[in-house]
Order: C-alpha cells, then sequence, then structure tokens
C-alpha cells in the first residue's frame, strides 16, 4: 500500500509540480497563471509518455487518463480552498463552537480521501493500458523528472 502512496504522490509530484520551474513556490501560483501551471505538467506528462508507451493509441489512452488525474487534482483543490474559507468565516465568529471546525474539518477530510481514491483508480486504470515494462520506464522517468524538484537533502528515492 505505501509503495501504492509513493507512486500517486509521484505522479501528484510530476503533474502539480510542473511549474516550480517559475519563480511560484509551494504550489502559489497566481490565479493568471493556473492553466499554464496545469498545461504545463500536462506537457511534461504527454511527453514522458511518448517517449515510454509504444503502442501511440494506448499512449493516447493514457495521457486521457493523466488528463482526467489533472482534472481531479483541480477540483480538489478548489473544494479545499472552499474549506479553508468556511475555517476562516467559523474563526471570524466568535459564537462559533468546536463542533462546527470540526465538521468542516471532517468534510475536508472526507472529500480528500474521495479524491484520492479517484486519483487510484485513474492509476490503476492507466496502468491496466501499459506493459510492465512501460511501467517501469515511466515510473522510473517520473521519479527522475520529479527529483528535479525536491527541496530537501534526503537520499534519492529508489523506486515507486
Amino acid at each position: 500500500m505505501k509503495r501504492i502512496q509513493q507512486y500517486v504522490l509521484g505522479l501528484v509530484a510530476v503533474v502539480a509540480l510542473a511549474g516550480c520551474s517559475s519563480h511560484h513556490h509551494h504550489g502559489m501560483v497566481s490565479e493568471g497563471r493556473g492553466d499554464a501551471y496545469w498545461q504545463k505538467g500536462q506537457q511534461d506528462m504527454a511527453s514522458l509518455i511518448d517517449r515510454t508507451v509504444k503502442d501511440q493509441g494506448k499512449a493516447a489512452q493514457v495521457k486521457a487518463v493523466v488528463n482526467d488525474i489533472v482534472a481531479e487534482l483541480k477540483a480538489s483543490r478548489e473544494v479545499a480552498r472552499a474549506g479553508h474559507r468556511k475555517l476562516y468565516e467559523l474563526n471570524a465568529n466568535y459564537a462559533a463552537t468546536p463542533e462546527e471546525f470540526t465538521k468542516v474539518l471532517d468534510d475536508s477530510n472526507n472529500q480528500r480521501m474521495q479524491s484520492a481514491a479517484k486519483i487510484l483508480s485513474f492509476r490503476f486504470k492507466m496502468k491496466d493500458l501499459m506493459t510492465a515494462e512501460e511501467w517501469k520506464a515511466l515510473s522510473d522517468q517520473m521519479l527522475s523528472y520529479s527529483s528535479r524538484y525536491r527541496h530537501s537533502d534526503s537520499a534519492p528515492k529508489t523506486g515507486y
């Protein structure tokens, strides 16, 4: 299970961190550049897929799944923002109860888990479209790609 979580996080990192080459850090992308940020991630993934998946028909299907993942990430991000707004509103309300805060936090956690489960199902859909060799090659390329954006001095990972 940990291996799957690492893969999903790696996939998210590749798609989401593709925009780190700009001056925006830690996912803080201005509204006007948000679409370019996501588009860059999709283009980078498409390039990795083109280098890895030999059957162009299957490559197109894999790219479609990546697009589904990106759409889910974007939707999840908006839901998370709405949850944060609710917390800010509750915080400003002197009469807000602990139960109200807990409900917002529970809703946010449930949404995050639902989104993670969706992304995981997309991961298996992607895997089913590829051979074991293509999967390993893509995973290795994604790991190499995402390690360019690692900000810590931790030892490099050896795979998903």
